[in-house]
C-alpha cells in the first residue's frame, strides 16, 4: 500500500492515525475503499454521514426517492431546502460540504433484479439500508452471489436489528428463508418510527463497515444483534448457515434472475 496522506489528511484524520488499530495504513486503506449504501434515509443518513467524515475516499449512493418534509425528523443529511430534490442529491451536497476527500457516486435508480449486480460490481463493501424486504433480500441475494460482503439494518417504531454478512459465514435467507406474508410487518408511514432510532442503528452498520474496511476487530458475521430504545437493551442471536439455503448452501442459484422478487415472499425458485 503506498501512503499519500497530506498534511491536512494527516490533521483531519489524526484521531484515527494515532491508533494503534488504525494508524496511517488504516486511514489509508479506507481513503482507498469505495462503499455502496442502499438508501439515502433514515438508515442512510447516518451512515452516509460517518464513512465521508472517517474518510471513506467513494461512497455510492442508490436511491430513487425525493426529499419530503416528514423525513427531516429523522433523516439527518437532509434539511428544509432539500425538500423536493433527489435525496442522492442531497446527500452528495451533504457529503461535499464534510468532506472533499471523499467521490461520491449517485445512482437515482430503484434496485432491481436488472441492474442490483451492475451497481455492486465496483464496490468493497454494501450498506444495506432499505425499508422494505424486497429490496432487502435482492441486496443480499446479488451480494451473496457475488462475494461482497454487506451489512444489514432495519428499523421498527423503538426497536433495530443489524447484523453483516461476509463470504465465510450464513446469508439473510439462512436467517429468514423468505419474506413475511404482506401486511404482518407495516411500514414507518403507517406505525411511526422513533427519530433518534435510526441514528443508533445507522451507527452500529457504519462501525461494522469501517471495522471490515480496517480488518479490525470481530465483525457480527453469523450473529444478529437486536436494539431496544424503550428498554434501552440490546440482545444478541447467533445463527449459522443453513446448507439448503438456495443462496449460500451447498447448491446454490447461478444468479438473481431465479428468484422472484414481489414483495410478499420473495421466494427463491428451485426449478
Amino acid at each position: 500500500m503506498s501512503l499519500s496522506l497530506d498534511p491536512t489528511q494527516l490533521d483531519r484524520y489524526s484521531r484515527h492515525i494515532i491508533m494503534d488499530e488504525v494508524g496511517p495504513e488504516g486511514q489509508q486503506a479506507l481513503l482507498d475503499a469505495a462503499v455502496l449504501v442502499v438508501g439515502a434515509g433514515g438508515l442512510g443518513a447516518p451512515v452516509i454521514q460517518y464513512l465521508a467524515a472517517a474518510g471513506v475516499g467513494e461512497l455510492g449512493i442508490a436511491d430513487d426517492d425525493e426529499v419530503e418534509l416528514s423525513n427531516l425528523q429523522r433523516q439527518i443529511i437532509h434539511g428544509d431546502d432539500d425538500v423536493g430534490r433527489p435525496k442522492v442529491e442531497s446527500a452528495a451536497d451533504f457529503v461535499a460540504d464534510l468532506n472533499p476527500d471523499v467521490t461520491v457516486r449517485t445512482h437515482e435508480v430503484r434496485v432491481e433484479p436488472d441492474n442490483v449486480e451492475e451497481l455492486i460490481a465496483d464496490y468493497d463493501f454494501v450498506v444495506d439500508a432499505t425499508d422494505n424486504f424486497r429490496t432487502r433480500y435482492l441486496v443480499n441475494d446479488a451480494c451473496t452471489l457475488s462475494g461482497t460482503p454487506f451489512s444489514h439494518g432495519a428499523i421498527y417504531k423503538f426497536e433495530g436489528q443489524v447484523t453483516t454478512f461476509t463470504t465465510e459465514g450464513p446469508c439473510y435467507r439462512c436467517l429468514f428463508p423468505e419474506a413475511p406474508p404482506e401486511g404482518m410487518v407495516a411500514d414507518c408511514a403507517t406505525t411511526g418510527v422513533l427519530g433518534v432510532l435510526p441514528g443508533t442503528v445507522g451507527c452500529i452498520q457504519a462501525t461494522e463497515t469501517v471495522k471490515h474496511l480496517l480488518g479490525a476487530g470481530e465483525v457480527l458475521d453469523g450473529r444478529m444483534v437486536f436494539y431496544d430504545a424503550m428498554d434501552m437493551s440490546f440482545e444478541e442471536v447467533e445463527f449459522r448457515p443453513n446448507p439448503d439455503c438456495p443462496v449460500c448452501g451447498d447448491d446454490p442459484i447461478d444468479s438473481v434472475a431465479q428468484v422472484e422478487y414481489a414483495e410478499e415472499s420473495c421466494p427463491v425458485n428451485a426449478d
